[in-house]
């Protein structure tokens, strides 16, 4: 699955400018820093915007194509913000074939934004995955660490909106 460039615009902060470039310079010249100032950088900023991601490459003085490279490669990295409440569905095997594309599809149509977008007043970002390990249960959602299984797409809306409220 490619990974999306955010839909908000990047607001990053002079504080948080300020702590990414001490943690540039403590690995600025170290054998493979990027890794380790990425993962630092996206604790600062929450994720990986084209804007973070340009200044690890100057200040560390490597191609931001090496940068983006990693930032893409890794799951563990988000180029697009989380909201207040993460939503992720699952599309592994036995969540797709009981009817998680539809699932999806109807977050998606409630919230109005694509996988790996957030909703612009940040209460909801979505996240389609691959598993979640709840085969048992598919198709299966999550909102942050709360786990919803043999979902209708009609229950979406009602568990949506307890997040809402």
């Amino acid at each position: 699955m490619q990974k999306r460039i955010s839909n908000l615009p990047f607001q990053g902060t002079k504080e948080q400018e300020e702590k990414l470039h001490a943690v540039i310079a403590k690995h600025k010249g170290e054998q493979g820093a990027v890794m380790p100032v990425l993962h630092e950088a996206q604790e600062i900023y929450g994720y990986l915007p084209v804007e973070v991601q340009t200044m690890v490459a100057d200040g560390l003085g490597v191609p931001l194509e090496e940068v983006f490279g990693v930032s893409t490669f890794y799951s563990q990295f988000s180029l697009t913000p989380k909201g207040k409440y993460n939503i992720s569905v699952c599309l592994g095997t036995a969540c797709y074939v009981k009817g998680a594309a539809a699932v999806l599809d109807r977050v998606s149509q409630i919230l109005g934004i694509q996988p790996e977008e957030c909703t612009q007043d940040g209460l909801f970002s979505l996240t389609a995955c691959r598993c979640v390990g709840a085969c048992g249960l598919a198709p299966v959602m999550t909102v942050n660490d709360d786990v919803y299984g043999r979902l209708a797409p009609e229950e979406v809306d009602g568990i949506l909106a307890k997040y809402q409220a």
